[in-house]
């Protein structure tokens, strides 16, 4: 990335943060190179992984996270039913001290959401699905129309649903490397049916910081989407021209904007 920011660039970032949203294109990253100053020490990181990923799925953004001097643990969920996911973070919390920033991507957003701990001090959705009270994850997944070459998603005999061929390497992660796409492939777990159909408890972002990133070339969740859910949580908004696992396949954006939140 060219480090360089001519004038028309710093006037379109500085009209956008006024806003509370941030374009990025080609705008340096403030967070990587320290000119925002050192971060608050003692700040956990604490990832969740989304649907048909585990938490090495995260594996990108963890030494650069550390390397600011941050401590990076991830959880790892079952994806049995959402209560269960939430518990499973809520445990994985304990194992934590001091302030936590919280970061969730596409299914987990509503693992995230629904977490109440006075230590998490910020969430991070990373084209994550943020359900109210009483919505389930399909309700919002299923809000707006589904992106041209979105796969076709459906249940298997024991209730829980793969990624059908094609599906990661043209739809999840279409802009990760060729190794990249076969590695998730070839390791990718189902969620079960329950998770996306159980209604979810009171959400923590009407009164937690929130960050979210909208993903421009998300095929999985169409980003209007994305962009009524950032907005209605009131977050920090960055929306970038990034697939739907920028985790994997554009990991700075998202350790940008966790060091922004941890900030």
């Amino acid at each position: 990335m060219n480090d360089t920011i001519d004038r028309r660039t710093a006037l379109g970032t500085l009209a956008a943060a006024s806003l509370g949203v941030l374009i990025d294109r080609r705008v340096p990253a403030l967070a990587r190179t320290g000119a925002l100053g050192p971060l608050p020490s003692g700040v956990a990181v604490v990832f969740v992984h989304g649907a048909w990923a585990d938490g090495s799925n995260w594996q990108s953004c963890v030494l650069p996270l550390e390397r600011q001097g941050l401590t990076v643990m991830s959880a790892q969920l079952a994806m049995a039913t959402l209560s269960d996911d939430i518990a499973t973070v809520q445990r994985t919390l304990e194992r934590t001290s001091g302030p936590v920033v919280l970061v969730g991507h596409a299914y987990s957003g509503a693992v995230v959401g629904s977490i109440h701990d006075d230590r998490v001090k910020s969430v991070v959705y990373i084209a994550a699905l943020a359900p109210a009270e009483g919505e389930t994850v399909a309700d919002v997944f299923y809000k707006d129309p589904k992106p041209p070459l979105s796969p076709t998603l459906a249940p298997d005999a024991h209730g829980y649903i793969w990624q059908p061929d094609g599906g990661i390497e043209n739809a999840l992660s279409q802009n990760a490397s060729a190794d990249q796409k076969r590695i998730m492939a070839t390791t990718q777990r189902p969620i079960g049916v329950q998770c996306i159909k159980e209604k979810a408890p009171a959400p923590s972002w009407p009164a937690k910081p929130s960050w979210y990133l909208i993903a421009e070339e998300d095929r999985m969740i169409n980003p209007k989407t994305e962009q009524f859910m950032a907005a209605r949580m009131n977050a920090k908004v960055r929306s970038v021209r990034v697939d739907h696992s920028p985790q994997v396949s554009a990991p700075h954006y998202v350790v940008d904007m966790i060091v922004e939140a941890a900030r």
